[in-house]
């Protein structure tokens, strides 16, 4: 298993893993393009990608501090650093085929050391309540994560507007999202 930075070469199946495991419609490359610009921040990328072999089995998306918009869904009044210091942690997908071996936390890993380098502090998350056995909740707090506030209906308006289908409600989504935060 190899970890690496994600390049244009592996977008293609980066694309099919996030949908898979996401639902679909959740990424496409005009997307997946904006976040790869988001990632960098002094020539170093905090995307990465696990590969067995030549596919792609994981994917970690995560945004430079200072490199991304608030929404209604953050709470920077509740974070332990101010907003320029905060990177985002954007998305994880492990194959539904290699859960349970590590790769989230390496891919996690990776990011997080990969942020540091360009400044940032801390990073924020909105984990995926529902996620099968609250996985992404369970795996994001094992690696420090630490719960700032529930947000219910986290992809109700992305399923309408943008026609999200997610693996759990179809469309609309119902599900709710874990503001969660790192300190590094």
């Amino acid at each position: 298993m190899n970890i690496i930075p994600l390049t244009e070469t592996y977008y293609q199946q980066a694309l099919l893993l996030a949908n898979k495991v996401h639902g679909d419609n959740y990424l496409d490359l005009p997307s997946l393009i904006d976040m790869q610009k988001k990632a960098s921040k002094n020539a170093i990328n905090a995307n990465f990608i696990a590969l067995e072999g030549d596919t792609v089995v994981g994917l970690r998306l995560s945004y430079a501090a200072n490199q991304w918009p608030l929404d209604e869904w953050c709470t920077p009044s509740l974070w332990p650093c101010a907003q320029t210091d905060m990177a985002y942690f954007k998305c994880i997908a492990i194959d539904p085929n290699q859960q349970g071996k590590g790769i989230g936390p390496k891919l996690l890993t990776a990011s997080i050391n990969a942020l540091k380098q360009q400044g940032a502090k801390a990073g924020i998350g909105h984990l995926w309540q529902q996620s099968p056995g609250n996985g992404a909740v369970k795996y994001f707090t094992k690696a420090g994560g630490k719960l700032i506030k529930e947000h219910k209906n986290r992809w109700y308006e992305y399923s309408i507007k943008e026609n999200y289908q997610c693996t759990i409600c179809g469309v609309p989504c119902h599900c709710s999202a874990a503001e969660m935060v790192i300190e590094f």
